[in-house]
């Protein structure tokens, strides 16, 4: 009889939580940078800008460090 380890994780569950770690990595990394970028938005942008990395889990920072940093005059950062 072919039993289960309920103490060893299947594939999907290690799969499932490595996407929650990159978006949590994801969103603290815009958020840390929204706050860096704060003088260059108005209140109503920076307030959009951060529900919406909230609230869209992966592609909400996706769009704010592709787009949004560039859009309001921010520098690239230099490596």
């Amino acid at each position: 009889m072919d039993a289960i380890n309920p103490l060893i994780p299947s594939g999907y569950d290690i799969a499932w939580s490595v996407v929650a770690l990159v978006g949590a990595v994801l969103a603290i990394v815009a958020l840390v940078s929204l706050a860096r970028s704060a003088r260059h938005l108005s209140a109503r942008q920076a307030l959009g800008w951060v529900l919406l990395t909230i609230f869209i889990p992966i592609l909400g920072p996706v769009t704010w460090l592709a787009i949004g940093r560039r859009a309001h005059g921010m520098p690239p950062r230099e490596a």
